[in-house]
């Protein structure tokens, strides 16, 4: 147990009296767990029951410093003789497990792993200021909210109230709500009451118990608490006909759970044709449907049947919409099964690209569909709160396993240095210390502190940073197939790259662009400069674009160039006979072919996928998408608003009448008439104007391309014309959608309130406009005042445009976000 801090959390966790409840039997629960660990004198039966582990005890002085002496110093000893060591540290001296960085608050003490997985907090308060009988009064709730808050950030399932030698214990029961024990109130054994133990008795339980119990983390058990329920089950799902790998004499070393990773790796390795290794080194688009469809080319040698029992291919993007959880984790089970019945039975690794938010582009990502909804990737950045980061990729990863997904293609580390860019929505802004920060927060929410099989493995792009690229031009396109740097400035790009690394990305892919004015990347930097990569590997771009600057190339040529610059797997295509003439002809020796081949295998067996890689459909569909984490995403989409401009402090609409009538623009007139006001047809009838509208852009031809907003940040003169007559009509408030930093100073000068908004519905947008709920988003990016100041600036330097409109961080807030007297306003 570790003392760590003191203080409230800075985001209040008000419950109120009918979310907690009684634990019932929890004396007779802890008795009946201690009775049978202590039953014999050595506890030899506990050391058949506990893995070994040692825990952080640390001291304080002050009322912790009391606990620490007369509780767990005591139960340590007894913890030694059962198979759990417990080593004593100062705060500096413990490992201590890490909130994210702007989560300035911690608990008094927590029980936790040499790993850092905090098993249970636990907070204290004086005793003359504390009365734990009496803990559904409004003033102890406050004491419980305040530990329920910790829970929430280290992901436990258990806390515990203090007061110096006195205590409750805490269990969650679901999203929102909590059994608490009865007060235990000695550190000595209850005298002629047996079933009554005492508060070391507790502690002691407790670290047997969550040393033990699967479900002791909160994080890994979000599907039960959604639903209401005590506790997940960890059975694991296995379809009829199929069995987990363990220890089994006659069965290859690759399929013995028993053996270590690299054993397995190696005895895999060595089995394998060259044509089998050359399937491991292609990563394509998969469509869900029927397995002898076509898959992403256009016969029927690229059906998935075929690319995985022909081509021994094993790695597929998802790249379709998701309508339905079960049916989508009832087509991966699929795939596996015919994986399985291939010679080596390699399981599929699935992957996808974003699709949590709003955006909608086949090649980049997809919009949300059954998954929770929350704001785009800049939207996160607006809000700069790394809990919330940490807390969507948790959830994200989630929903991610349940349908059977193990591979993130995010994030996007990316730096919107040229802000013309067209994927600038899923970039964290143009500031590499923020976007280092919070992609932190991100990868560890997905693969946890190390990578294992209760993890989503990230992929962190584009390198060495997308975002300078040529006149703001996406790479996918040939009149965009140039990355720049005018400013010397490409390690400001890389900054991003080497946080992710140090947070354990595994995995680097580089982008279309052809670098100008830069030497080797990925050989140059990666593998030379930075010593990468032993575990990890380098993935190629997705599509036929990467061939910039090897257009005269033949295909043999363009392959042997990619593995010759250190790249370990091709994105986009199905082509392993290319790898296999290579070896053939001499022109690749098969060890460098195995150097990659051995990073892809072991990555799966790390993520448990040769133990079981099937996955619950029933439970898929309990799963994605539950009203928990809905709600947790429609909270990211309100606090992300950021208010640029509130001329007459116009929001939120106070005390407006049942009668107000509004204008409005870019969404559905159901959204306001829900909350019983008034549509009308023209700003002439309207009391006031509500309008959303998305960033500029200049419309392109085609499909792919069609959906890439690029050009111009401004809106033409004809559409300002129109608005400018809304403007001057009717009090309006404006909604801008930032996917791109818009060039508006029309509208922030002829507006009464303008808000930027990176990824939210209507209703969000309406909850912060009446008040219910208050912008929090700060600007990502700089705001630039005009098209000349935009092409004036350099691609790769940031903050280079020429007096922007609005700084990077400007945003406003509310003074009393709850001002507003509308009917929906709590």
């Amino acid at each position: 147990m570790k003392v760590l801090g003191t203080g409230l959390s800075r985001r209040r966790y008000i419950i109120s009296g009918d979310e907690i409840s009684r634990w019932p039997g929890f004396c007779s629960w802890i008795r009946g767990i201690s009775s049978s660990l202590l039953g014999q004198p050595d506890g030899s039966n506990l050391n058949s029951q506990l893995p070994r582990e040692w825990y952080n005890v640390a001291n304080e002085t002050g009322q912790t410093g009391r606990l620490v002496a007369n509780v767990f110093q005591e139960i340590a000893p007894v913890l030694h003789r059962h198979g759990v060591d417990v080593v004593f540290a100062d705060v500096q001296g413990a490992n201590a497990p890490r909130l994210p960085p702007k989560e300035k608050v911690y608990p008094d003490f927590v029980l936790h792993s040499p790993t850092g997985e905090v098993r249970l907090v636990g907070e204290m308060k004086t005793s003359w200021t504390t009365d734990l009988d009496n803990l559904w009064s409004r003033a102890e709730r406050k004491f419980l909210a305040q530990v329920f808050r910790y829970m929430d950030d280290y992901g436990t399932l258990y806390g515990c109230a203090c007061a110096y030698e006195e205590a409750v214990f805490l269990k969650r029961t679901g999203p929102r709500t909590f059994q608490v024990s009865p007060v235990i109130k000695h550190s000595t054994p209850s005298v002629g009451n047996p079933i009554k133990p005492s508060l070391r008795e507790c502690f002691f339980t407790m670290a047997a118990h969550v040393t033990q119990d699967q479900n002791w983390r909160y994080s890994a058990s979000l599907t039960a608490l959604a639903s209401g329920c005590q506790a997940l089950s960890t059975r694991p799902y296995v379809p009829r006909g199929h069995s987990l790998s363990r220890r089994n004499d006659s069965a290859p070393i690759y399929k013995d759970a028993s053996y270590c990773i690299d054993e397995r790796v190696d005895d895999l390795l060595a089995r394998m044709t060259i044509e089998e290794k050359a399937g491991q080194l292609f990563h394509t688009r998969l469509m869900d449907g029927p397995l002898d469809d076509e898959g992403s080319g256009n016969n029927a040698h690229n059906s998935t049947s075929n690319m995985i029992g022909e081509k021994h291919m094993t790695h597929f993007n998802l790249a379709s919409d998701i309508t339905n959880a079960t049916e989508t984790a009832e087509f991966i089970n699929r795939i596996q099964e015919l994986a399985l019945q291939t010679r080596l039975g390699i399981p599929v690794t699935v992957s996808t690209d974003p699709r949590h938010s709003f955006t909608e582009n086949v090649g980049t990502g997809f919009k949300a569909g059954v998954f929770s909804q929350w704001p785009e990737s800049i939207g996160l950045a607006a809000l700069r709160d790394p809990y919330v980061v940490r807390k969507f990729a948790e959830v994200a990863k989630e929903e991610y396993i349940a349908v059977g997904i193990r591979a993130a293609l995010h994030p996007q580390v990316d730096l919107s240095t040229e802000p013309r860019w067209a994927r600038i929505s899923n970039t964290w802004g143009e500031n590499s210390t923020l976007t280092s920060e919070l992609l932190v927060e991100y990868i560890k929410g997905f693969q946890g502190d190390k990578l294992g099989p209760q993890s989503v493995k990230t992929v962190t792009k584009h390198f060495p940073g997308g975002g300078p690229v040529e006149n703001g031009e996406d790479s996918h396109f040939a009149y965009g197939k140039n990355q720049t740097y005018p400013g010397n400035n490409l390690e400001e790009h890389l900054k991003p790259f080497k946080a992710a690394i140090a947070a354990g990305a595994t995995e680097i892919m580089p982008y279309y662009s052809r670098p100008i004015g830069t030497d080797s990347v990925l050989r140059g930097i990666v593998l030379t400069d930075w010593g990468l990569i032993t575990d990890g590997y380098i993935a190629g771009q997705y599509m036929p674009a990467r061939a910039w600057g090897a257009e005269n190339l033949t295909e043999l040529e363009r392959a042997a160039r990619i593995l010759d610059a250190g790249c370990d797997q091709f994105g986009g295509e199905e082509r392993p006979e290319l790898i296999v003439q290579l070896v053939q002809e001499g022109t690749v020796s098969e060890d460098r072919i195995d150097v990659s081949v051995r990073r892809l295998l072991r990555e799966k067996f790390v993520l448990g996928l040769f133990d079981n890689p099937f996955v619950d459909p029933e439970s898929a569909g309990r799963v994605v998408g539950n009203d928990y984490f809905v709600r947790l995403g429609r909270e990211a989409q309100r606090r992300s608003y950021t208010l640029l401009s509130n001329n007459e402090d116009i929001v939120p609409l106070k005390k407006i009448e049942q009668s107000t009538k509004f204008y409005i623009e870019g969404f559905n007139a159901s959204f306001i008439e829900s909350w019983n006001y008034t549509v009308v047809d023209s700003p002439e009838e309207a009391d006031y104007a509500l309008l959303r509208y998305n960033a500029p852009y200049d419309p392109r031809p085609g499909g792919f391309e069609a959906n890439m907003h690029a050009g111009s940040l401004a809106f033409n003169d004809t559409e300002k014309a129109r608005q400018a007559k809304i403007y001057s009509t009717v009090p309006t408030i404006v909604d801008i959608v930032m996917d791109r930093p818009a060039v508006i100073p029309e509208i922030i000068e002829q507006a009464k309130a303008v808000f930027a908004s990176y990824g939210s519905d209507s209703n969000a947008f309406l909850d912060v406009v009446f008040g219910v709920s208050a912008p929090e988003g700060k600007l990502p990016f700089d705001l630039p005042s005009s098209m000349e100041a935009v092409e004036a600036q350099m691609e790769d330097v940031p903050f280079d445009t020429r007096n922007p409109v609005f700084k990077f961080g400007h945003g406003l807030s509310y003074a009393n976000p709850c001002a507003s007297s509308s009917s929906k306003c709590s």
